[in-house]
């Protein structure tokens, strides 16, 4: 699941991505257009009280980024809430959030 949530002066957007915990056994990382596709620089951490993984960022207003989830250190899997899906290099699919 994807929440955005507008910052109170507009100047930023803060997104929550949430993926069910059942998804992965040991680790969920963000890699996407905003992070050159580095899977470990946003881990998303184990919130057990919600039964979910979960990791905050913020963007410009006006941004469209793409993203996947890296789980478990080998499986990429796409946000289904996402704004869209666009093909990527590797004969897959990207997930899309519109700013």
């Amino acid at each position: 699941m994807v929440l955005k949530k507008p910052s109170p002066k507009g100047r930023s957007i803060r997104v929550t991505f949430e993926l069910p915990l059942e998804q992965a056994q040991n680790s969920v990382s963000i890699a996407g257009s905003f992070n050159n596709w580095d899977t470990a620089k946003h881990p998303m951490k184990r919130n057990s009280s919600k039964g979910v993984w979960t990791r905050a960022l913020s963007f410009k207003p006006g941004s469209k980024v793409e993203f996947r989830y890296f789980i478990d250190g080998h499986e990429w899997h796409n946000e289904p809430q996402a704004d869209e899906h666009v093909p990527n290099p590797h004969f897959s699919e990207n997930s899309v959030l519109a700013l």
